[in-house]
């Protein structure tokens, strides 16, 4: 009982956190915001908070090129093309639509896994899960009724950043994950590769930034001081409390969070394909990341540690 009072309220606190960033994604955009500064302000108030916690923890940066190497790469799939892929897609579907597609971030780490990873050979529940989750994306799309160019265009935006979640922690798990350095620190070096990669395109590609109103100012310091920056330290101290596998099921969550969200303050609509798709794709990840009888189950989640030791983080 008291292991579960230590880590209940941070594991519900971080589902809020990364389940409303779509509704403050939305603010922003809707307020003028170009998608790439969106995803520029997002990690550089990200690195503010990481780089705060690096000086009070005295966690020095890691100084190998390795390290550095592929923290670019992981910067990338991770942070700074999915933040501008969900950016953009808000401008087009609304953020109930975007938070159940995030849900499907455990369905593509595992089509990369079971490509790259031997461990992570497929297994009947593994193909009945995934085949669960495809049909609850089928329902999200709403198929039947067709599309227009807008809504698909938001929607494949969405799906492309789950796939780039999907290739970068599966990228961490084998390539990033396995060093000595503490969590916070090889956070905040992606963070800070993510904000260098930003800043080489997004003033080519949107021009100079405009800061907007007062809150859309206040829903990109909240997206990037705590939902890139302070959901790092929460979730650590979740999976140190309970485990990487029931941390990992704050994946279940953030769609309930970003639906509520989005409908409540938002008043945005909420249609049937959307509930039932999400909760089948949520189905669909229960069912393909449940382990084997015997078999610890592997996670590729925000903050998760790999395999040989530590994780990194990046959503929504």
């Amino acid at each position: 009982m008291e292991r579960t009072a230590g880590w209940v309220p941070g594991f519900v606190v971080l589902s809020m956190i990364w389940g409303s960033s779509f509704a403050l994604i939305k603010v922003a955009v809707d307020a003028g915001v170009a998608p790439l500064w969106v995803a520029s302000w997002r990690c550089l108030f990200g690195l503010a908070a990481l780089g705060a916690v690096c000086v009070v923890r005295r966690a020095p940066l890691p100084r190998g090129r390795r390290v550095w190497a592929h923290a670019f790469v992981v910067a990338a799939l991770l942070n700074s093309v999915p933040f501008a892929l969900f950016s953009y897609a808000e401008t087009r579907v609304s953020s109930v639509v975007a938070g159940v597609w995030n849900a499907t971030t455990p369905l593509t780490t595992l089509l990369f896994a079971v490509a790259v990873i031997p461990a992570e050979r497929p297994t009947p529940r593994r193909s009945i899960g995934l085949a669960t989750g495809f049909c609850g994306v089928l329902l999200v799309l709403g198929v039947w009724r067709g599309f227009d160019g807008g809504t698909l265009g938001g929607s494949l935006a969405c799906l492309g950043a789950t796939v780039c979640y999907g290739a970068g922690f599966t990228y961490t798990r084998r390539f990033f994950a396995g060093g000595g350095e503490s969590v916070v620190a090889l956070s905040a070096v992606q963070i800070l590769c993510a904000t260098a990669e930003l800043a080489l395109v997004t003033p080519v590609v949107a021009g100079p930034p405009t800061w907007p109103g007062p809150a859309a100012a206040a829903a990109l310091v909240g997206l990037g001081a705590v939902g890139t920056g302070l959901a790092y330290i929460i979730n650590l101290g979740v999976i140190r409390a309970a485990g990487p596998t029931v941390a990992s099921t704050v994946t279940y969550l953030t769609p309930l969070w970003s639906t509520l969200l989005g409908a409540v303050l938002l008043a945005e609509p909420l249609g049937w394909n959307t509930v039932t798709g999400g909760l089948l794709i949520v189905a669909g990840v229960i069912v393909a990341r449940a382990p084997r009888r015997g078999e610890r189950a592997a996670v590729s989640v925000p903050g998760s540690p790999g395999p040989r030791g530590r994780g990194v983080r990046a959503r929504g």
